[in-house]
């Protein structure tokens, strides 16, 4: 991935990233490409999603297994899947209006619903599978046009490939660390 614009930098950096990117993906200003937003704001994902699994998940179901993670986690009284806390903060987004979504789909999908639904889903993630580089663009969907990223998703833990290998409902069981297990789909709407 090539460096980050240095406008950016610093709001990634800071406590207002996420904030400021709403607001940017919702207005496009002029000196921000749609490109440059999406990869901002993935790479606040990625951050928040990698030191949950490596440093709460990993840590405490594999190295010192005081708690697992569950996708019954309720239930079970465990901690949620990384996939499912990254569903739940997309799903707030949605809620919020915030100026794009996202979702973390795959051509493996455990669960059926994180199947690509579109056709630049489906090209996007078998770009990443292939490549692991991002992919981008540009689709119309129910009459309005998005900039759309796709993102490798790769494994960064332990604990992300013997849930992915492990599980009775997974259409893939050779995963190793640093394979793309999917990919983060962002969209953001073109004025």
């Amino acid at each position: 991935m090539k460096p980050m614009n240095p406008l950016i930098r610093p709001l990634v950096a800071g406590g207002i990233a996420l904030a400021a990117l709403t607001a940017a993906a919702a207005e496009a200003p002029s000196g921000w490409s749609y490109k440059e937003i999406a990869d901002a704001l993935h790479a606040i994902m990625e951050s928040d999603r990698t030191v949950y699994t490596r440093n709460v998940v990993n840590r405490l179901q594999n190295e010192e297994k005081v708690i697992k993670a569950s996708e019954h986690w309720k239930d079970d009284k465990a901690l949620p899947l990384p996939a499912q806390m990254f569903r739940y903060g997309a799903e707030m987004v949605a809620e919020k209006n915030a100026g794009f979504t996202y979702s973390l789909l795959s051509l493996w999908p455990v669960n059926k619903q994180n199947a690509a639904k579109t056709a630049v889903e489906k090209e996007g993630l078998e770009a990443v599978a292939k490549s692991g580089q991002p992919y981008y663009k540009e689709e119309t969907l129910g009459g309005k046009k998005y900039y759309t990223a796709v993102y490798p998703d790769k494994a960064v833990a332990k604990a992300c490939i013997a849930c992915h290998n492990d599980h009775k409902d997974t259409p893939r069981r050779d995963f190793k660390m640093g394979d793309v297990m999917g990919g983060v789909v962002l969209r953001i709407p073109m004025k």
